[in-house]
């Protein structure tokens, strides 16, 4: 039941349907809280806080995805400042590897796929979720330089 509100509420917000949408988010993030309090975790580890779901993991192997993102991001305005710089240096790492490649594409795209196997379309996303996971992308393709 977690997973289907959680597509609701993304489904809402992509929607415009923010108050809806940020109402079931709220719940969501509650019911998150208490079973990662009961089980000894933190319910927002790789997420977005109070999104009510969670980020895929970026590490080295998905450089060419998270510079894709990054990519989009900045054409979007979602992003500025260094993020095209961060791109760039991701991009030359991983210059002449086809998948690497081939995941830049989809980053561009607007799909940041995870090395945990999770993957998010940034498309559907509302403009400040948009933001918020640009900024995430950001924060951890820094570290991947």
């Amino acid at each position: 039941m977690h997973a289907r509100s959680t597509l609701i509420a993304i489904a809402l917000l992509a929607a415009g349907a923010s108050a809806q949408a940020n109402d079931l988010l709220d719940q969501l993030k509650e019911r998150a809280g208490a079973a990662a309090s009961s089980q000894g975790g933190n319910s927002s580890s790789s997420g977005l806080g109070n999104l009510g779901f969670k980020m895929p993991a970026i590490g080295s192997s998905t450089i060419g995805s998270a510079a894709g993102v990054l990519q989009y991001c900045v054409k979007n305005n979602y992003l500025g400042g260094d993020a095209a710089s961060v791109k760039d240096k991701l991009l030359a790492k991983i210059t002449g590897q086809k998948q690497q490649e081939k995941n830049f594409e989809s980053g561009a795209k607007g799909l940041l796929k995870g090395g945990d196997g999770q993957t998010l379309n940034m498309k559907i996303l509302s403009s400040k979720v948009k933001e918020k996971a640009c900024d995430y992308v950001l924060k951890n393709a820094t570290s991947l330089i």
